[in-house]
């Protein structure tokens, strides 16, 4: 099967998937579970895209006080928590990654 076929098939796919929440909206009510459990979905997503980058940096997990990564990203979820304020988030996180990264290499 050729690539462009696949990337094809995937491309309306996806689009496909996307575009039945979108004409269903307003006229299809889910049921209150569902909507309870798609609260949910976001901090699911991003733990998922989050958390490996943190322990997984260099391919094997660790938690050690050498990985850079984890600490300033545990810095930036404390500061996340305290001020809600998502630009102070990424400053103090992305500044105290680069300095850690620093001092530990």
């Amino acid at each position: 099967m050729s690539i462009w076929v696949v990337m094809i098939a995937l491309g309306a796919l996806t689009f496909l998937t996307r575009l039945s929440f979108i004409a269903l909206a307003g006229r299809w009510d889910p049921p209150p579970l569902f909507q309870s459990a798609l609260r949910f979905v976001p901090v699911a997503i991003l733990t998922a895209i989050v958390v490996p980058e943190l322990v997984l940096h260099t391919g094997t997990l660790d938690l050690s006080l050498t990985n850079a990564r984890l600490l300033a990203g545990v810095l930036a979820i404390f500061v996340a928590w305290r001020t809600k304020n998502t630009v102070l988030t990424i400053v103090i996180g992305m500044a105290a990654f680069w300095i850690l990264q620093a001092i530990i290499k």
